[in-house]
């Protein structure tokens, strides 16, 4: 399961990615040295996939992930969640920077009716908010499988057999992730090599889902199990790689 990125947590964790490539800059500016410049761009993308085990049936999956008004808001935490129309929300992603420019996203994102067992979730604009230099495009997809307990390598656990529900057959989550950021960076920015705010750019965008994405996968997991009364399944039932 997949939601768009995280909070002001993580911040000491991205200062330090940026150190490391020695990008830190003094963050005195002239309103000059500040400007925006419109014109130029940068874009960064990254993408993900993976995998997440429940100890159920694809109905009972299915069920709970169609009452999105219930487990969105809550697994979204600590990030800002609020209703937007029928099915989409407003999300206060938190504050991220590098070079020494920082900004705090807000995005809409849409979580579209099932086909097929088949979730579809992408971004739309934030009702009367302009972005402060920057835009973003997510979209994300969630396929649900029936499968059988013993062809898994996560489910023959002792806590699993010893449960009071015991299903003979479980639902696999395969998500796929697509962020894509374009930024309008102040003009001293643009004066460093550009190659350099690229790789940059793409590496803390996927730094920042790397760091994200265990953690509220393991909390869509934890608040479905803890409804049915069923342990999490283990860590190995919800991998991910970046590609």
């Amino acid at each position: 399961m997949h939601l768009p990125l995280s909070n002001r947590q993580f911040q000491p964790q991205f200062d330090r990615v940026a150190e490391a490539d020695s990008l830190i800059i003094a963050s005195e500016r002239s309103p000059e040295q500040l400007e925006i410049d419109a014109t130029v761009p940068f874009y960064f993308e990254t993408r993900f996939r993976g995998n997440m085990g429940m100890y159920a049936a694809v109905s009972t999956v299915a069920e709970y992930l169609s009452a999105h008004e219930g487990w969105f808001c809550r697994c979204a935490k600590p990030m800002s969640a609020e209703p937007l129309g029928k099915n989409g929300y407003i999300l206060t992603v938190g504050r991220f920077g590098s070079f020494g420019y920082e900004v705090e996203p807000k995005m809409g994102v849409v979580l579209l009716p099932p086909e097929d067992n088949e979730y579809v979730m992408y971004s739309v604009p934030v009702p009367d908010y302009t972005p402060p230099g920057y835009e973003i495009d997510y979209s994300a997809s969630m396929k649900l499988t029936e499968v059988a307990a013993e062809a898994t390598d996560w489910a023959m656990q002792n806590h699993y057999k010893k449960a009071a529900v015991y299903p003979t057959h479980l639902t696999q989550v395969e998500w796929n992730l697509q962020l894509k950021v374009a930024v309008r960076f102040p003009k001293f920015i643009n004066k460093l090599p550009h190659s350099l705010i690229q790789n940059s750019g793409d590496r803390l965008l996927a730094e920042i889902v790397r760091q994200v994405s265990p953690r509220l996968t393991y909390k869509v997991q934890k608040d479905f199990h803890d409804n049915l009364g069923l342990p999490i399944p283990p860590k190995q039932s919800r991998p991910f790689v970046n590609v």
